[in-house]
């Protein structure tokens, strides 16, 4: 199964940089044109239409799975990248997860953080933050914070 995950990862990869490039839309723009030009040869039939929508519609229906799975991987990997520069940084841990807040709970950090960035302090951020993603200070403090914190006083 593994074997065959992997093989789809390459594969989605693939075509997902593939589809993305300017010769890739010059081809199917080019289809579409002939499909058009065609039309006056097939009398505009119905099965002249049935060409063009089937083939849009499989390749719409193929491309959704192929592209949300390289999406998928690719947010997997900034987020991954995001948590390390928290963790490596000065900046708040708590911070590491909110990708699980729901949507009202992101939009209220945004807003916290607007805030801050015009008048707050950093304790003032901290407390709303922690509140904000549902990380309260009775939580154990995490290795890196707690060296920040020695040098910071010593």
């Amino acid at each position: 199964m593994s074997q065959t995950i992997d093989k789809f990862n390459q594969f989605a990869t693939s075509v997902a940089a593939y589809a993305g490039r300017p010769t890739t839309f010059a081809i199917a723009l080019a289809v579409v044109v002939l499909w058009g030009l065609s039309g006056p040869l097939f009398d505009f039939s119905e099965t002249w239409q049935l060409v063009i929508n089937t083939g849009t519609t499989i390749v719409t229906f193929l491309m959704v799975f192929v592209l949300q799975n390289s999406q998928n991987r690719n947010d997997a990997a900034l987020q991954a990248k995001l948590d390390e520069l928290i963790l490596t940084s000065s900046a708040e841990n708590s911070y590491i997860g909110i990708q699980d807040l729901d949507e009202r709970e992101l939009k209220r950090l945004t807003e916290l953080l607007k805030e801050h960035a015009e008048d707050e302090g950093d304790q003032a951020l901290h407390r709303k933050v922690s509140r904000a993603a549902g990380r309260h200070s009775k939580k154990p403090r995490g290795k890196a914070k707690e060296r920040r914190e020695r040098a910071a006083s010593g």
